[in-house]
């Protein structure tokens, strides 16, 4: 991890909605090959009784892997399975709770979609990373709301001019691929969430290379 930010710069690998848990253990460790410096566990419909222990698996194999994972929306799953950390979108409960209940030690990062004010929120809340998104269309959320290069600069000069250091990541989300990504990393992302774009691709280590490539 770069010393100065809080969460790592790269690629940030977000897993898909992929049932196999063995395929999906494969496609992290071949993006993990590729340079990917972290993996997000994001399920949107897996089985309730599948959760915990595909949450399980994938946590076990990014901490030998020494890879940071993350679990989306659910704190109490995180800290069930000892993840990293924690991913909470809006209507993923408070910031505060999920911080006195993983300690400060874990990432905790926030969805602050188009707005700015949102981030600021969350940075005094203390979070580790903000994200903004979605940049480009995004085939996994087609009604996700549209985030700008220029949001993007906004949260940069807010984490830059914060009292925090190291400071808190930027992260980018939402159709960021290989080909589209360099304009949002020169925008100010510290990292790119990328989910199609990585494990939707036919060479997976070969796309988290091109993607980690572009942070030099």
């Amino acid at each position: 991890m770069n010393t100065e930010l809080r969460f790592p710069r790269g690629l940030y690998g977000i897993t898909p909605e992929w049932d196999d848990t063995d395929r999906l253990l494969e496609g992290i460790g071949a993006a993990a090959r590729g340079g990917m410096a972290a993996l997000q566990w994001r399920r949107k419909t897996i089985a309730p009784g599948d959760r915990v222990a595909q949450a399980r698996r994938v946590a076990e194999l990014c901490r030998r892997l020494g890879l940071p994972c993350i679990i989306n929306d659910d704190w109490r799953l995180a800290a069930l399975v000892d993840a990293d950390g924690v991913h909470l979108g809006k209507e993923d409960g408070s910031i505060v709770q999920a911080r006195l209940a993983l300690g400060p030690e874990k990432i905790i990062g926030c969805s602050c979609y188009d707005d700015p004010a949102l981030a600021e929120k969350a940075l005094q809340a203390d979070v580790d990373y903000v994200a903004f998104g979605a940049v480009y269309p995004s085939t996994v959320k087609p009604q996700a709301v549209k985030a700008t290069l220029d949001h993007i600069r906004q949260g940069r000069r807010l984490v830059e001019g914060g009292p925090a250091r190291p400071r808190p990541a930027i992260v980018a989300i939402g159709g960021i691929t290989a080909d589209n990504a360099a304009p949002v990393i020169l925008a100010g992302a510290d990292s790119i969430a990328v989910i199609s774009g990585l494990f939707g691709t036919p060479d997976i280590q070969a796309a988290a290379s091109r993607c980690s490539a572009l942070f030099g």
